[in-house]
């Protein structure tokens, strides 16, 4: 085609009789087009809407764990406790996008509060019978009442407190996971002189803070689900968490990038069958392909250290918060690490931040996202989330033997009696 055919077919598209009908249609599917439009624009705050609505009708509860004295069970009891809670389920379209119905979600917290330690768990007033019944179910002797916020009892005033508040993040993809309880060998269940739990060294550092000085962990935990877009589909969903598992087993099978080697499949898994790997390969895939079999649930790991600015120790209560997390950590596998959120990255010098006003900005910020635990969804949806399954949370989160012998983690006597009988079975 000429440029005088392009010329001449322009010249006939612009002087053609067509041209009054398709401003005739244009002007009657306007309405239409601008309804879809508004629609895209306004879904986000919708849905934010009717959520945050559901939010506040909704009563919350939080409930206050004391452990009996002789607590002996490993943390595979609180795993089987998370598999209780373990639900996945958000409602129908209808109670989704109309109710603001959303997923179940619960904080696991362990707190300081002048070294005295404590351990809560903040959820749902509806889901408290069904939460108790299963930590009675494993905890026949623990004590379970509901207290006021004590996160609502610190009022934030720059002229007193200082706050550190960080979430943090994994050190490699979410399907590594961290150093567990099995690996520490306390599936085995040991005898307690011999038992080492990582948790102690939290539950010491907690127990050690002064006066004016306070310490919080927060894990809020919701079922992880298959719920992501799935690449080269208009509607169809995936785990992104296994198919990352599968990506990195496979990254250390293939030796060359463009073959494997053998090329086979287990049709169990989904994972190449190649051998010829060295032994601490071997161990990462292991560990890999154990992580999916299990439960997971998308989590959110906030801290805060809170003190009045004249006993303000930042070697002693920064460094003490990040060295409790790394007891979890392992070079070749996974860790955590604090991402940056918060006032963990404000400014690295005094003049970057005038009298400190976004560092107190961001201070309130973070202490209204803990008082609400909100992670997930409005208004704090952007917090730092990672994946991990029932172990690996049950490792970070479980109730310690004797072995934890701080004076300021305060435990039943004695044994209670028998569970309430008018729970729910």
């Amino acid at each position: 085609m000429t440029y005088a055919d392009i010329a001449s077919l322009l010249g006939n598209l612009f002087h053609t009789d067509l041209w009054p009908t398709v401003l005739h249609y244009t002007i009657l599917l306007s309405p239409i087009a601008l309804a879809v439009i508004m629609a895209r624009l306004f879904w986000d705050i919708w849905v934010r809407y009717v959520r945050l609505k559901n939010f506040l009708k909704l009563k919350y509860t939080l409930l206050e764990l004391r452990l009996p004295k002789d607590t002996w069970k490993s943390p595979l009891a609180m795993e089987t406790v998370l598999q209780a809670i373990h639900n996945t389920a958000d409602g129908n379209w209808y109670g989704q996008y109309w109710k603001g119905d959303t997923r179940p979600w619960y904080s696991l917290e362990i707190i300081s509060i002048e070294g005295q330690v404590k351990f809560m768990i903040w959820t749902e007033d509806r889901r408290k019978q069904n939460l108790m019944s299963a930590l009675y179910a494993q905890y026949p002797g623990i004590e379970i009442t509901e207290r006021t916020d004590y996160a609502k009892e610190v009022q934030f005033d720059p002229k007193i407190w200082k706050v550190w508040a960080a979430e943090f993040e994994c050190t490699k993809p979410d399907p590594y996971p961290i150093k567990t309880y099995i690996d520490y060998g306390l599936d085995k269940d040991p005898k307690e002189e011999f038992k080492i739990d990582p948790l102690t060294h939290t539950i010491e550092w907690l127990g050690s803070l002064r006066p004016n000085e306070q310490a919080w962990f927060q894990f809020i935990v919701r079922a992880h689900k298959k719920e992501q877009h799935k690449k080269g589909t208009l509607w169809g969903k995936t785990d992104r968490w296994k198919d990352l598992a599968q990506e990195e087993v496979n990254k250390i099978l293939i030796r060359d990038k463009k073959t494997k080697v053998a090329g086979e499949v287990n049709p169990d898994t989904g994972f190449a069958k190649l051998p010829t790997i060295s032994h601490g390969e071997q161990e990462v895939v292991k560990a890999l392909e154990r992580s999916v079999t299990k439960m997971p649930f998308d989590v959110c790991i906030r801290t805060m250290y809170i003190a009045k600015k004249e006993s303000f120790d930042t070697p002693f209560g920064i460094g003490g918060i990040i060295s409790c997390l790394k007891q979890f950590n392992t070079e070749h596998l996974n860790g955590f690490k604090p991402s940056g959120k918060w006032t963990s990255k404000v400014s690295d010098y005094p003049w970057q931040d005038y009298r400190n006003m976004r560092r107190n900005y961001i201070s309130k910020a973070a202490l209204k996202a803990y008082r609400r635990r909100s992670a997930f969804y409005p208004p704090f949806q952007n917090s730092k989330v990672v994946v991990l399954n029932t172990e690996e949370l049950a490792t970070i989160y479980h109730f310690p033997g004797t072995v934890a012998a701080t004076p300021g983690l305060e435990r039943v006597p004695s044994k209670k009696a028998e569970a309430p009988s008018n729970l729910p079975i």
